[in-house]
């Protein structure tokens, strides 16, 4: 306790540099409290918005055999469309004569015509008036926030009557355990963490570290002092570790402050395809005390940990001896890293990429928190090496100068270059990440696919339809009749078209002939089972009588193309002429299917169309899985704001470092002043002394980088395992660090000479 009181006092009394140093620790430390809170606070995000959607959700009333119970319950009927690349809810309800409590966010079920919405779909409709057909109804108001995931969620609960919505379910209440349809699925959650804790956290722990360790030269000469004075190895230690945690415990403080007003503020004006509301992100008893306890115990240890040279050899530190050559333990990470990484680049490039997500799971995170490491712990040894080959071989004054500096200190390398090249490290990976993302969103088609089940339109709305602006064709695919008494032969379909329409579906057509069956026939799809002359039983309604309609696969072939990235018409397929089906007749299992450009305007057009023709059919817009593109944008978003952390921690964590052993050089400098070397001499030496262990450890951050990003991509089974048009953005953003880096360095030498700096205590 004593060596505690004593670290505190000599913290308060020693000066008004020694203060500024805690400030700038307290000042520093925040920071990086503040983007570990923001990193820690995401789950909680998502966990809340995902909590509002479970409690909206439907409860089916059933008896104990496990049948619903329709008697008088309300009906519910939801539909999901895209808007854009953002999900539309469709709650349509039906009052019943059972009363239950509203859905949240809502003071009443909506009765018949009533449409209520939420905030931001209400923005819409006020500029986007074509959206309302998809609402029949009048406005009756807002839906409030705890029935909304999202601030900016768009979701209309839609009042209907009973007998419009007799295809409905009924519920008896709402809430579930679990939400169907998270914010983020727990698989490409775990990918959000692991891209986190390389981005952030990585670089996170070198800047804590770096600010834990301002002065660290002056502070070390003073613990060396009051060793000589009697203080105990142990209590030496101590005194270090108390102005180092009190420093981190003050900067825990200012960082929660500073995350709520970030919260408060980013909240209110939202990230792109990302809000919240500010009660979401209110931080976790887990985070507070990672924060306050976490920080703290780190800035402990590493307050005893650069003690230990002052207390275990006080003369040494005194007398400025030199320093011992930096382990070479530090390349046993790096090694092991690239080990793996290597593993899995070369099961890549053979073709022989790992099936086993399990196993990839853990060994490919592994890795990358091994290359990190390595990269940390190995910079000092490298810098040492390059700088004792070069100092042997330059005739330049300013290398030699440096090199001999950077030889005799590798670890200042340590300090100043390790959050920029974490950076470029991280940045690689991060980049691998949005390829694969970019995998499954990326689509070249030229036309949109919208395919709804006959069964749930009538005559009317399927000419209706049919005959909507903005349509390039309709096709109606029959699906064959299972009769157990002839086996059905597999792929056979029937395809209701002319044959204009049929060119307008497809990319190209040969061989089209109106008034007669054909047979589809496209060489780059898998070819059924099938010969010409089968016979195939198809099922069409007529009344209230089922009929049965034979078709035999023609002779004659009509070849074709599906557009690029869309299967509009399988392979196989029968085209039935639309006059040779029977009069007054619509067939049981068939899907009609429309065809639009691809457009974004055009597809939200239509889907508008669709919904004024015939609301509360279920629509499935091939391609556009709505809720994974909204998962996607999610991620991408919280990938960007992950970046932008790692960059503010990378660049304040060089700017501190560099700062600070520009500061802890001055005697040296001042010496080599006073000796006659010039200015810009000694602004020579400061920029390579900091760019050339910066250029060997990007140098090697690239390669790295480069070998994570590919075995992230070889495990995650997409198409692109190689990603050579990142190479030349990564070299830039390099390069680009390089150059601050240079610049940053040059202010560093003053022009006055102070003779006080290199006076002995």
């Amino acid at each position: 306790m004593k060596e505690l009181l004593l670290g505190l006092r000599l913290l308060l009394g020693s000066g008004r540099g020694n203060r500024t140093r805690f400030v700038l620790m307290a000042v520093g430390g925040s920071l990086g409290v503040c983007c570990l809170a923001i990193v820690l606070g995401i789950p909680g995000i998502l966990a809340a918005q995902d909590g509002r959607i479970a409690a909206r959700q439907p409860v089916v009333p059933r008896d104990q055999s496990g049948q619903r119970i329709n008697s008088g319950f309300p009906l519910i009927l939801s539909r999901t469309d895209p808007y854009g690349s953002a999900p539309l809810t469709r709650v349509f309800v039906a009052r019943g004569a059972r009363s239950i409590e509203p859905m949240p966010g809502l003071k009443s079920l909506p009765r018949d015509g009533q449409v209520f919405v939420s905030p931001r779909l209400h923005r819409l409709l006020r500029d986007q008036p074509a959206l309302a057909q998809r609402f029949p109804g009048d406005e009756a108001g807002l839906i409030g926030a705890q029935g909304l995931a999202r601030p900016d969620e768009l979701v209309a609960y839609v009042g209907m009557s009973r007998a419009e919505l007799s295809d409905g379910y009924p519920v008896k209440q709402w809430g579930k355990d679990y939400a169907p349809d998270p914010t983020v699925e727990p698989s490409t959650l775990n990918i959000v963490r692991f891209t986190m804790a390389g981005v952030v956290l990585l670089p996170l722990a070198v800047f804590l570290s770096v600010c834990a360790r301002l002065s660290a030269a002056e502070r070390t000469r003073r613990l060396a002092a009051l060793r000589l004075l009697g203080l105990s190895r142990k209590g030496t230690q101590r005194v270090n570790a108390a102005e180092t945690v009190a420093a981190a415990g003050v900067g825990a403080v200012l960082g929660l402050a500073e995350y709520e007003i970030v919260n408060q503020l980013v909240s209110r004006i939202g990230l792109p395809g990302f809000k919240w509301y500010p009660g979401d992100g209110a931080l976790s008893v887990t985070t507070l005390l990672v924060c306050l306890v976490g920080c703290p115990a780190l800035a402990w240890f590493v307050g005893r940990a650069s003690a230990r040279k002052a207390a275990a050899n006080p003369l040494a530190v005194r007398r400025s001896a030199v320093e011992k050559p930096p382990s070479r333990w530090g390349f046993l990470p790096l090694t092991a890293g690239m080990g793996i990484l290597t593993g899995y680049c070369i099961a890549g490039a053979t073709g022989h990429a790992p099936t086993s997500t399990a196993l990839s799971s853990v060994l490919v995170p592994s890795a990358v928190v091994l290359v990190g490491v390595g990269l940390a712990l190995s910079l000092p040894s490298l810098s040492r090496f390059l700088a004792r080959r070069t100092a042997r071989s330059t005739q330049s004054l300013s290398f030699g100068l440096a090199m001999r500096r950077n030889e005799a200190e590798p670890g200042g390398a340590l300090r100043v270059a390790t959050g920029l090249v974490l950076l470029v490290f991280v940045a690689s990976l991060a980049q691998g990440v949005l390829i694969e993302l970019d995998q499954v969103t990326k689509s070249n088609s030229p036309v949109q696919l919208y395919d709804i089940m006959l069964e749930e339109i009538n005559a009317t709305q399927q000419h209706t339809l049919e005959e909507m602006p903005g349509l390039r064709a309709h096709i109606v695919a029959l699906q064959p009749k299972v009769d157990g008494s002839e086996p059905t032969k597999p792929g056979v379909d029937a395809v209701v078209a002319t044959c204009d329409q049929l060119r307008k579906a497809v990319s190209s057509v040969e061989g089209c002939v109106d008034g007669q069956p054909l047979w589809l026939w496209d060489s780059a799809q898998v070819q059924a089972d099938i010969q010409a002359g089968d016979t195939v039983h198809f099922a069409v309604r007529g009344g209230r009588r089922t009929l049965d309609l034979k078709l035999t696969v023609p002779y004659q072939k009509v070849r074709f193309h599906n557009p690029v990235d869309a299967q509009v018409v399988d392979s196989g397929a029968i085209l039935v002429p639309p006059s040779m089906l029977p009069r007054h007749t619509r067939p049981e299992d068939a899907t009609l299917s429309l065809i639009s450009g691809s457009a974004p305007e055009t597809v939200r057009r239509v889907l508008d169309g669709i919904g004024g023709a015939t609301p509360t059919a279920q629509v499935e817009p091939q391609g556009l899985a709505v809720e994974a593109l909204q998962q996607i944008t999610v991620v991408k978003t919280l990938l960007a704001v992950g970046m932008i952390l790692g960059l503010i921690i990378g660049v304040a964590a060089y700017l501190v470092a560099a700062t600070d052993r520009a500061v802890e050089r001055r005697p040296q400098v001042t010496a080599l002043a006073l000796l006659g070397a010039r200015a810009r001499t000694l602004r020579a030496v400061q920029v390579v002394q900091v760019v050339l262990p910066l250029a060997v450890g990007l140098v090697l951050a690239v390669v790295v980088g480069k070998m994570a990003e590919s075995s992230y991509l070889v495990t995650g089974g997409g198409a692109v395992f190689w990603d050579g048009g990142g190479v030349p953005l990564l070299l830039a953003c390099a390069l680009g660090v390089l150059v601050v880096a240079a610049v940053g360095a040059l202010p560093l030498v003053g022009r006055r000479i102070d003779p006080e700096l290199i006076r002995r205590d």
